[in-house]
């Protein structure tokens, strides 16, 4: 009976567990992606030639300047942990 119940739910079941395994393959690649210290230090790279060529001023630089920051900051926490 186990085989038949499977068998007659695959159309459903099959669908629902592609889509939850892409969900899981999203969440891995985002936090690799967040959790990158060289993507965050260059982004900070990036930022300071942003300021330094005049394409931000210094109010947004040091806005986005603390987030990247706290970012590392998390990063270093998790890496300790």
């Amino acid at each position: 009976m186990g085989m038949l119940a499977r068998l007659l739910t695959l159309p459903v079941s099959a669908p629902v567990g592609g889509v939850l395994w892409i969900a899981r393959k999203i969440e891995e690649e985002a936090n690799a992606e967040r959790w990158d210290r060289n993507k965050i230090t260059g982004a900070l790279s990036e930022l300071e030639l942003e300021l330094d060529l005049g394409a931000i001023d210094v109010e947004e630089y040091d806005a986005r300047e603390a987030v990247l920051l706290q970012k590392l900051k998390e990063l270093q926490e998790v890496e300790n942990d």
